[in-house]
């Protein structure tokens, strides 16, 4: 923080502490990064602040303490399950009660805007039952990916595990749009739904190209030209080494935008297309819209719910 304070170019509007799971940290290293930001950074026109955390992390007393730090206003859980099975058999430390009973405790403790990570694609299907929407703002669905050279991978590998093929996963997908649409939320991305007004601000920056700055090992940052992301901190010399770093040309931003905006119910607005790509656009975009996977609405190219499922192959395809 102290070596790049400097970099503020913009107002600061979000704080995400996350990327890892910083609820392992004892409240008084959260402070520590508190007070830090604070020193260094001008956070008065801060309209979110979020910080992740596991389940059994947030036990009464460490959900106080979250909160009279004064920073953060929304808090993202990992719940993944409510099926103590697939709990372990993906690596979770927490049991389905535990994340339930967290869930009631972080709104007891005055956490308001709450958003609840989920994972579909595991071998039983996910129950919705005992999970009370009533207590959340946000909710995540990601499809399992099974990382080499884990457990899960091993199990998988000598057959002990079955994980469900692609049609399953897609239906399992459509089931969980439906079960959240039916109490509230609406989807703007294609793993992510909201109650109105309460999509991430944070992540929805990363969508449109704002400008971030990202602090601390493997972070990113982006100016609106160039990225760069940290690989090694030299703590001896006191340097910070940027030992990666890219200036995006017209056709790199081009293509970053068919890859982020497909991603989105919001969708490509045509505003931000050059005008030099908006006829290649236009005629590579027919199968799309033909097949239903695209509509034309309010000058943008949206993707349909099935078309969400397949956007990458889609910007893949129109990428120049």
């Amino acid at each position: 923080m102290e070596r790049r304070k400097g970099e503020q170019a913009h107002p600061i509007r979000t704080v995400y502490l996350g990327g890892g799971t910083p609820s392992i940290l004892p409240l008084e290293e959260l402070a520590r990064i508190a007070e830090g930001l604070r020193r260094c950074f001008d956070l008065s026109q801060v309209e979110e602040a979020t910080v992740e955390a596991n389940p059994e992390d947030l036990t009464p007393e460490y959900l106080l303490g979250l909160k009279a730090l004064g920073l953060f206003n929304r808090l993202s859980i990992g719940i993944q399950s409510l099926d103590d099975e697939m709990l372990r058999l993906i690596g979770r430390r927490h049991t389905a009660t535990q994340a339930l009973d967290a869930l009631e405790r972080a709104h007891e403790a005055g956490f308001h805007n709450i958003s609840v990570d989920f994972i579909y694609g595991l071998p039983k299907e996910f129950q919705f039952s005992t999970f009370d929407f009533q207590l959340v703002t946000h909710l995540s669905a990601y499809a399992l990916t099974v990382e080499n050279g884990t457990a899960l991978a091993r199990q998988v590998e000598q057959g002990r595990v079955v994980l469900p093929g692609e049609d399953e996963v897609v239906r399992q997908y459509h089931e969980c749009c439906r079960t959240f649409e039916a109490q509230g939320f609406g989807q703007y991305e294609i793993s992510n739904f909201c109650r109105p007004g309460c999509h991430s601000r944070h992540n929805s920056r990363y969508w449109d190209r704002t400008p971030y700055l990202g602090l601390g090992p493997s972070a990113h940052s982006f100016d609106g030209h160039r990225r760069q992301w940290n690989t090694v901190m030299e703590v001896e010399s006191g340097k910070w080494k940027v030992e990666n770093e890219e200036t995006l040309t017209e056709a790199d931003a081009y293509n970053e935008l068919l890859m982020t905006a497909l991603r989105t119910t919001r969708g490509i607005p045509l505003a931000m297309v050059p005008d030099k790509y908006q006829k290649e656009l236009h005629r590579k975009m027919q199968p799309y819209i033909e097949c239903g996977w695209i509509t034309v609405e309010d000058n943008h190219y949206r993707p349909t719910r099935e078309g969400l499922l397949h956007a990458d192959g889609m910007a893949a395809e129109l990428f120049v």
